[in-house]
């Protein structure tokens, strides 16, 4: 194979990232000089303004010099002001164009391109190993990733010299590794995909050769790194209590934290000492595991929702599923494995790597583009709603949410005011039925020609493609004129815990909500047709009995007080009852136009 046609998959992790390769028709991951497949996700910046150091011996300076060692920088990927609630450990800042930036010295840096770092990192190892040039990759993301979080990472991808040929959702290619494809027609899997600093969980369907997303959940802002802060937080109390903790021993603690989860994954119970933690004091006392197990519980809970709210969405009961699959290094631990088999009642499938199978997943899919595996079709979806905003204030959908990926979907509309020159299009995002209560992704004007009301046409076309990546395209359909505009920084402007509410939400408000839209469009309704009958009723003259004009005055005049009632009920019966009242002079105008055409053409 050249290097023009290899294609490289890579996890791209919080806390370890990986690459590899198909060679000779096998996945395999590639090891670093020394026999190492994982390397660090930290990024060591020297004050004297050296290179960077990477992976295993950057880590090592999180101890001495924690603001200049860059950890979970994949936590700030796409992220704006007010969007970071935690700690990292250095720097971190909002920059005038209020994008998150980490600070060192007078130097200000975006994520990705720490990110991109680490990815030349990994391309020089795929280098080493393959001796050849590699330049095209798959980069996998956390499947609740959203728009300018995947532009982001992509943008790493190309700071570091590779095409980026896919941005591929975690658990999809976790499924990729496990296999799944070989189960059973119509199989169903859950795959719990619990990392560094991420959670997703995502339920998948094979059927007839097709492997679907059927239904995703996640949180950008859980994974093992918050045990880590657990364990910290813990210790920090039973130390200092409320006095101020040094940078350098929050840096020890950290430390001390994540070995000992790492050893109770195996032991019950171990020994946390940190000698002249503070000046000459020293500290050592015992951890349980049951002690570290009640820290965590409510970051485990936090999973719990997500996992019941994704099976409802996949219209999937537990008891429908071949399998449950695991997935991250998080995974190893025993407390979050029994978690998961209480929440989906049957032992998880622990078969393959935890650390490794995204990695692996990402390699096949790289394979498959290149043409060195047999394709799989593989089909994500879209994690919230898309469309836009209509005339009183509505959500109109566009592409619902749970819509497979790539997709492609449009709408005419048609101007709401006599004589507009303009249309203001707001692109939104979420579940509610009132625009106000979703996201602005964006907006654009599109000028027309002026027009009465309900002559001018405007298309609205929305795309997704492989990566999730949004472009919006909006067409006057009288010049054929177009305007487009691509999510390139922030699909959702907001803090992530507020996207995965938003289903939450949705089903809390939804009575609440479908009254104010049916409310809304009944109002629209209305107001249309007592415009309509007030122009029908000047042009009927005497084409009706005055019978049936009283009759359509009191209609009218019921409208008109449905109208201020602000009454649901009121609105559509007084609707029905103008138009019931209105059929005989709708068809006395029609006759009478069919009677005026003849004539024009001397038929009568």
């Amino acid at each position: 194979m050249t290097s023009d046609d290899t294609i490289v998959g890579i996890d791209l992790g919080t806390t370890n990232s990986l690459i590899g390769v198909v060679e000779a028709g096998f996945p395999i991951l590639l090891a670093d000089e020394n026999g190492s497949r994982l390397t660090p996700s930290v990024v060591y910046f020297p004050s004297d303004g050296g290179e960077p150091e990477v992976g295993a011996a950057a880590l090592r300076r999180r101890v001495t010099e924690p603001a200049r060692t860059i950890v979970s920088v994949k936590r700030l990927m796409g992220k704006r002001r007010g969007e970071l609630n935690l700690s990292v450990g250095y720097p971190v800042v909002a920059a005038a164009d209020d994008r998150l930036r980490i600070k060192l010295d007078e130097q200000l840096l975006l994520p990705e391109e720490v990110s991109a770092i680490i990815l030349r990192r990994l391309k020089a190892i795929a280098e080493y190993r393959l001796e050849r040039p590699v330049h095209r990759a798959v980069i996998t993301v956390p499947a609740y990733f959203n728009d300018a979080q995947r532009q982001a990472t992509k943008r790493a991808g190309e700071l570091a010299g590779f095409q980026v040929e896919r941005i591929l959702n975690e658990p999809t290619a976790a499924a990729l590794a496990y296999g799944l494809e070989r189960l059973q027609e119509q199989a169903k899997v859950a795959v719990f995909d619990l990392g560094g600093g991420t959670f997703d969980l995502s339920i998948l369907e094979l059927r007839e050769g097709v492997f679907q997303v059927l239904a995703t959940q996640g949180d950008t802002q859980l994974g093992g790194d918050d045990f880590d802060r657990a364990i910290a937080g813990w210790l920090q109390g039973e130390i200092f209590a409320n006095e101020p903790v040094p940078p350098l021993a929050q840096a020890r603690m950290l430390e001390a934290a994540t070995l000992a989860k790492h050893q109770l994954s195996a032991m019950d119970e171990v020994e946390i000492s940190l000698p002249f933690i503070s000046g000459t004091k020293s500290f050592t006392t015992n951890l349980t595991r049951a002690q570290f197990e009640q820290l965590i519980l409510p970051l485990l809970e936090r999973t719990r929702r997500l996992c019941l709210q994704a099976l409802a969405d996949a219209r999937c009961a537990v008891a429908n599923l071949s399998q449950v699959v695991l997935v991250g290094g998080s995974t190893r631990i025993p407390a979050v494995r029994n978690f998961v088999a209480d929440i989906f009642q049957r032992e998880p499938n622990t078969t393959q790597h935890p650390d490794e199978s995204i990695a692996l997943g990402a390699v096949i899919q790289g394979g498959m583009l290149s043409g060195a595996m047999q394709q799989l079709t593989l089909l994500d979806v879209t994690p919230l709603s898309l469309g836009i905003e209509t005339f009183g204030g509505l959500m109109n959908v566009i592409l619902p949410r749970n819509t497979t990926i790539p997709c492609k979907a449009g709408e005419m509309f048609t101007n709401a005011v006599d004589q507009q020159r303009a249309m203001l299009i707001r692109f939104l995002q979420g579940e509610r039925e009132m625009a106000r209560d979703n996201w602005e992704l964006g907006q654009l004007e599109l000028p027309f020609s002026p027009a009465p009301r309900g002559q001018a046409r405007v298309g609205v076309q929305f795309a997704i493609d492989a990566d999730g990546i949004l472009q919006v395209l909006a067409r006057d359909t009288l010049t054929q004129q177009d305007q487009v505009l691509e999510i390139r920084h922030a699909a959702v402007q907001v803090d992530d815990e507020k996207v995965e509410s938003m289903v939450a939400e949705s089903v809390e408000y939804a009575f609440e909500d479908m009254t104010e839209r049916q409310l809304t469009e009944a109002r629209l309704k209305a107001e249309e047709l007592l415009t309509a009958v007030s122009t029908a009723s000047a042009q009927a003259g005497e084409l009706i009995s005055l019978e049936q004009q009283a009759a359509i005055s009191q209609a009218t005049t019921a409208v008109q007080s449905a109208l201020n009632s602000n009454s649901l009920t009121a609105l559509k019966a007084a609707n029905a009852q103008l138009d019931q009242a209105t059929e005989t002079l709708a068809a006395a105008l029609v006759e009478a136009a069919m009677e005026a055409a003849m004539r024009r053409k001397g038929l009568i």
